[in-house]
């Protein structure tokens, strides 16, 4: 056994499909002390019992690429390294046993489309003439994905981890991590049982433990190792080598051929999570008992639609754990503690997943952001919410037990509800508010009092009716002619202050920070690229201190953002006061006459201008006000200690009876600002996207020297813009577009985009999309054509923004 380096320029913990890629692929980015540390052997963990089911299209862009590109690499892997991989693309097929289901498909193929992935519809009897032995009995529909296959999980490894070795990659087997050192809150050694290794950057890549190395550092990672079942039987009569994968979600379950029989499994109703008080330390190699009972409905639903499968003899069921996250997807990227990165809780896609994880994971490490926007799957998507294991494992459960359900648009998780709330919590109950969730906290979706007042407005058609209220268009109108008091006291809000403050925010944002006290700067954070990193407003408070306020779901993403970028010798800090104060805001054009009514402040356009902030006193609440908007209507967003917000809320409440003022949401905000062109990060602006393409270029100040992403910015500006965000009306009112769906010229040849979002605008009357689209199409007026859910519909390129273009309505 060869001895330990006494240092490496990155050690990374675990020797499973997702470390072996990692190693190759930053070895090909030229990093050649590259350690690789794996507790027993190559593959031991989960890698080896994996299904070795290889599929593409997933719910994102940036993820299908992950996917595309791990097949390319798998079809030349055995060519490169000379280690075969047991790659077979043999297609795959996805049936429809329910309407429902078939509408899905038809919103996968239009996503495929989008994505640039060869996915068609077919009908039950091509699906049956592809995989014989299936009764189409019940199958409304199929699709076909060609590239689709399976692969031979340790081959796999064994050819990445080869790769690796050739570039100068060292792996050490039988070598157990049992602590990792930091220095300054910065990673400085890893400790193992062989010796310890003076590294800056550590990656846990190690799977099902990935929970308990990151408990080395002080973080709590959502991650939960569940018992995945299948079984794989003896030669079938009938199985042809070539057979494609076949899954049908209506049933739960999925096969693939294997050396002449069947593998089959599923996800379960009733799921079993493992190892919840450890994983035993010499869990190598090794299953979990067969769990028949638990297996016994899957093995009902396989039976039922490959009846050969009833008198096939059964070789093994495997019971195996693999690492889980909450919502179902993998965790990647930086964390809290500098140098510590995260790739581990594949959750049953590694292998699909496991060549695109090397490349985002090493070229974020190398180049400090990878090609593509993985948000979807950034560790720091998970809020403080997520610091309770009962609460990691009952949302993962719930994930596990839905994972081949239909996801209907605004679905909200049901388990552990309740454990953030705001103190105007009981007031919108009582008002008979519908709850959402984000990050822990119950947020206002809509009020349903306010249903039978709605009830000859619009009504969308198709999957975007599920998960809606008349209520949202009434509350959306009401703000518009009178006003709206909307809670939002789960924004994320931070300080940063110190000697350097100022100096920072001008290095990390693109808008001028360097204003009066007082004042709002709306900006974006840039990488490198010129791709926007965060979205938010800073409130100047003093010369050196300066309040952060960004969206519910980013507050985790936002705040290492800034922590990594931050300088290191003490002169700023930056403290998360986001459970400090209540948020209320209230906007409409009776805003003014209203919040009049309880101060005795200045609030006239003149005495409290827009972008601008100010301490006062709302009836009996000491707030610091901002004058901003994210309707568009005129308006303040208060904040105040969590202790007052109760009374900031009744206060204002009671001051808008006679002014026709109601409770509104987030639903509602969302078709307000839709309507008004504001942008929402992971939505409509994204890494992917540049200021300039997003059209938010007026929140940039290039002649202000050296921040992040200028010098791109400068490069695109010069040489001109190639795609541009675009806001499009769609000719029939009643559809609403969800997201993904295919963009076409006018004649439907050619698809030149995607909808990146979308939804009614009440006040203006339309069904608005938005979409990158190329410089060519860019043209008001435009005629262009979305499909959705196989229908092709009429869309134009209209003006922005649609509500009040002059912006005389925010700043009356």
């Amino acid at each position: 056994m060869a001895d330990l380096p006494s240092q490496a320029q990155v050690v990374i913990i675990g020797g499973g499909v997702g470390g072996a890629s990692i190693a190759y692929h930053l070895t090909q980015l030229g990093w050649k002390d590259v350690v690789v540390l794996e507790r027993h052997e190559l593959t031991s963990g989960s890698t080896w019992h994996s299904a070795g089911l290889v599929g593409q299209l997933r719910s994102d862009v940036n993820l299908t690429r992950m996917m595309y590109y791990s097949t390319d690499l798998y079809r030349r892997l055995k060519d490169e390294t000379g280690q075969d991989t047991g790659w077979r693309e043999v297609g795959g097929v996805r049936l429809a046993s329910s309407p429902e289901r078939m509408q899905e498909l038809k919103r996968l193929v239009g996503m495929a489309r989008s994505f640039g992935i060869p996915m068609e519809l077919i009908s039950p009897q091509e699906a049956q003439k592809m995989f014989p032995l299936m009764t189409i009995d019940g199958v409304v529909g199929a699709a076909y994905t060609p590239n689709d296959g399976v692969i031979d999980p340790t081959g796999l490894t064994v050819a990445l981890v080869k790769g690796a070795k050739e570039r100068g990659a060292q792996i050490h087997e039988e070598t157990n991590v049992i602590g990792i050192n930091l220095k300054k809150g910065q990673v400085d050694e890893v400790v193992t049982d062989r010796g310890t290794i003076k590294t800056e950057i550590v990656i846990n890549a190690s799977g099902q433990w990935g929970a308990e190395v990151g408990k080395m550092v002080g973080l709590s990672l959502p991650v939960v190792p569940m018992a995945h079942l299948y079984i794989v039987t003896k030669p079938i009569e009938g199985v042809r080598h070539d057979f494609p994968t076949l899954r049908d979600p209506d049933l739960l379950v999925y096969w693939r051929e294997e050396v002449g029989g069947i593998t089959t499994g599923g996800y379960e109703r009733d799921p079993a999570p493992f190892g919840l008080d450890g994983i035993p330390r010499d869990f190598k190699y090794k299953l979990l008992n067969p769990d028949w009972d638990r297996f016994a409905p899957l093995m009902e639903n396989s039976i039922h639609r490959v009846p050969a499968l009833e008198s096939a003899e059964i070789i093994q069921l495997l019971n195996g754990p693999e690492g889980f996250t909450p919502d179902g997807e993998f965790l990647l990227g930086p964390t809290a503690v500098k140098g510590f990165w995260v790739a581990c809780a594949f959750c049953a896609h590694g292998l699909a997943g496991a060549g695109g994880i090397g490349k985002v994971m090493a070229e974020w490490i190398v180049d400090g952001h990878p090609e593509w926007d993985v948000w979807a799957l950034d560790v720091r998507r998970f809020g403080t919410n997520y610091k309770s294991q009962d609460y990691i494992v009952a949302r993962t459960i719930e994930t596990y037990s839905k994972y081949y359900d239909i996801h209907f648009p605004h679905e909200e998780r049901l388990s552990r509800r309740g454990l953030r709330l705001s103190p105007t919590y009981q007031r919108l109950k009582d008002l008979g508010c519908h709850f959402g969730e984000k990050t822990g906290w119950e947020r206002p979706n809509w009020f349903k009092i306010y249903e039978e007042k709605a009830k000859h407005g619009h009504e969308p058609k198709g999957w975007a009716h599920y998960n809606w209220s008349r209520a949202i268009g009434y509350e959306h109108l009401q703000t518009r002619q009178n006003a709206g008091l909307f809670d939002e006291t789960s924004f994320n809000k931070f300080e940063v202050r110190g000697h350097g403050a100022l100096a920072f925010l001008q290095r990390v944002c693109a808008n001028d920070i360097d204003q009066p006290s007082g004042s709002v700067v709306y900006t974006q954070c840039l990488n490198p690229r010129g791709g926007i990193e965060c979205d938010f407003t800073v409130t100047r408070l003093d010369e050196q201190r300066f309040f952060i306020i960004t969206g519910t779901s980013f507050g985790q993403h936002d705040l290492s953002w800034l922590r990594l970028n931050m300088p290191e010798d003490g002169s700023v800090s930056i403290d998360d006061v986001t459970s400090a104060y209540c948020c209320l805001g209230l906007w409409g054009p009776k805003a003014r006459n209203i919040l009049q009514q309880v101060t005795k402040d200045d609030i006239s356009n003149q005495g409290f201008p827009y972008m601008t902030s100010k301490r006062m006193t709302v009836g009996n609440v000491p707030v610091l006000a901002l004058r901003v908007t994210y309707v568009g209507e005129l308006g303040w967003e208060f904040y105040c200690p969590m202790e007052y917000g109760l009374q900031l809320w009744d206060t204002l409440w009671e001051a808008g009876r006679t002014h026709g003022l109601v409770a509104a949401g987030y639903r509602a905000i969302d078709t307000l600002r839709l309507e008004k062109g504001y942008r929402y990060w992971s939505g409509e602006i994204t890494p992917d996207y540049t200021p300039f393409e997003a059209g938010l270029g007026f929140a940039v100040r290039l002649a202000k020297q050296d921040f992040i992403g200028r010098e791109a910015l400068l490069k695109q500006k010069e040489a001109g813009l190639k795609q541009k965000l675009c806001c499009l009306s769609l000719a029939d009112l009643r559809t609403i577009v969800l997201g993904k769906e295919p963009v076409r010229s006018a004649d439907g040849k050619e698809i030149i985009s995607w909808v990146v979002s979308g939804g009614y605008g009440y006040s203006v009357g339309k069904s608005i999309a938005y979409a990158y689209l190329p410089i060519e199409y860019a043209k008001v007026g435009t005629q262009l054509q979305v499909d959705v859910f196989g229908e092709r519909v009429g869309a134009v390129v209209e003006k922005e923004p649609l509500w009040d273009a002059k912006g005389e309505r925010i700043k009356a």
